[in-house]
């Protein structure tokens, strides 16, 4: 494994060698807080990339939208070939949450559709953060959600590796503990085959299949496989394989989080109306039955606390908990990643209130949430701001704010003229029309239809 390596066929230009000096000397004075202002078409994807390269820290760069982060990714991705460049958003098409109305008594039921593609992109994200430290990884606010415990997935991943002895039985046995299901038919990521004394599988976070050939209760030959092609990629002395989902829980404790959710619900049912613990005891005692028989079941996220054995009101394990604690956390577009990250645990509390007090879930549905701000803010340690306006809480806690107005074309932003009200059509038009004489083209921007059609 090699440190960060930024490729470009481009140097640092305009404002971008001094904004990349003050930050760096920044973090090497270990400065908690630093804010990049850099106006549109500076470059700052460069700068920060730049930044990265010499912090040599593994980095999260958080994105306000999907549509941002994947062109952060994409960017990333070219800056740095020889790196792991990740990405993680929410993997929802489609998300309805689960919701009651008291008003028109209707109890409106979760309903989703998972990108399995996404949930790939994510797994390969917390994999890399296990294994490696040059690892960037482009998130949205997706990132203070609740993942699982990253003790779990890490520890309950096991090794495989030639001439060790192992029964082709235990193998199985261990891929079905990381939640890895059997399917002779189709092999997807998750699911493994066998064939006589070879086992065939696709980590969640990988592409290709890893083949097992085993002779007896040896491993013979591990082997990366092109899944569409079937021609061997590599020959591979070992393969670690780490769990199928994040959200993978030992035996252990297992037993005790029904305990626990047992014990919560005999706490509750009292304080509850007639209606309301019937309701609330039926449904719980249904799912405790689910997670005996298969080890889960439906809304099964709703229970996370016990079977993180989390305290109530402690903060849950998200992808923050798999960087270790010196990483480096970039927020573009600040100014608006802020307020978004102050607002998910209200709203998602608000949605629980109704569920939690008509007899729908028990009170610990509350601490499957995102994270509060206040501790979100315990992640950061060394923060870099990065916007072309930033707020005041940006500015408030980095102080003066690093520069980078010259862009590196040279260009400057445009002349902009307020012109009065009166003849604005006629003017427009006059415009309109020396410009169409020039050979240009012209966008027109109004601010009511009744306007436009003027």
């Amino acid at each position: 494994m090699t440190g960060f390596q930024l490729v470009s066929s481009f140097g640092p230009a305009g404002s971008q060698p001094e904004a990349i000096k003050d930050l760096t000397k920044g973090l090497e004075e270990n400065k908690q807080y630093q804010a990049l202002l850099g106006v549109t078409g500076s470059g700052k994807t460069f700068t920060m990339a730049n930044v990265i390269a010499a912090a040599q820290k593994p980095t999260l760069v958080l994105a306000h939208n999907k549509t941002l982060a994947a062109q952060l990714y994409s960017e990333f991705c070219d800056f740095f070939p020889n790196n792991r460049v990740e990405y993680f958003v929410s993997y929802y098409d489609y998300y309805q949450p689960e919701s009651y109305i008291p008003a028109k008594d209707q109890y409106i039921e979760k309903d989703s559709a998972i990108n399995p593609k996404i949930e790939q992109l994510r797994l390969s994200a917390t994999a890399s953060l296990s294994f490696r430290k040059d690892v960037i990884v482009v998130a949205s606010v997706s990132c203070i959600y609740g993942l699982g415990n990253p003790e779990n997935f890490r520890n309950m991943g096991f090794e495989l590796t030639v001439g060790q002895k192992i029964s082709r039985n235990d193998i199985m046995s261990r891929l079905i503990d990381i939640l890895f299901e059997r399917n002779d038919l189709e092999l997807m990521p998750g699911r493994f085959r066998v064939k006589g004394d070879t086992i065939d599988f696709i980590p969640g976070y990988f592409n290709n299949i890893i083949r097992i050939e085993l002779f007896g209760n040896e491993i013979e030959r591990i082997r990366e496989v092109d899944k569409n092609t079937g021609a061997v990629n590599e020959e591979k002395k070992y393969f670690f394989v780490y769990p199928a989902r994040h959200f993978v829980t030992p035996e252990g404790a297992r037993k005790s989080a029904i305990a626990s959710i047992q014990k919560e619900l005999d706490e509750v049912l009292p304080s509850l109306g007639l209606i309301e613990a019937h309701r609330l005891e039926q449904r719980t005692r249904y799912d405790i039955e689910m997670i005996e028989e298969t080890g889960s079941c439906k809304g099964i996220e709703n229970y996370s606390r016990h079977f993180d054995g989390r305290e109530a009101g402690e903060k849950p394990y998200c992808l923050l908990d798999y960087f270790p604690d010196d990483f480096l956390m970039i927020i573009d577009e600040s100014h608006q990643m802020i307020p978004q990250l102050h607002g998910m645990y209200n709203g998602d509390r608000s949605r629980k209130k109704s569920l939690i007090d008509y007899g729908f879930r028990l009170p610990s549905a509350y601490d499957n949430r995102p994270l509060k701000f206040h501790e979100f803010e315990q992640y950061m340690n060394r923060v870099v701001f990065v916007s072309a306006t930033p707020g005041e809480y940006e500015l408030k806690k980095s102080g003066k704010a690093v520069e980078q107005i010259i862009r590196p074309t040279g260009l400057v932003d445009p002349e902009v003229e307020v012109r009065p009200i009166a003849g604005q059509t006629d003017d427009v038009i006059r415009e309109v029309e020396k410009t169409i004489a020039r050979g240009d083209r012209v966008l027109i921007t109004t601010l009511t239809k009744k306007l436009a059609e003027e």
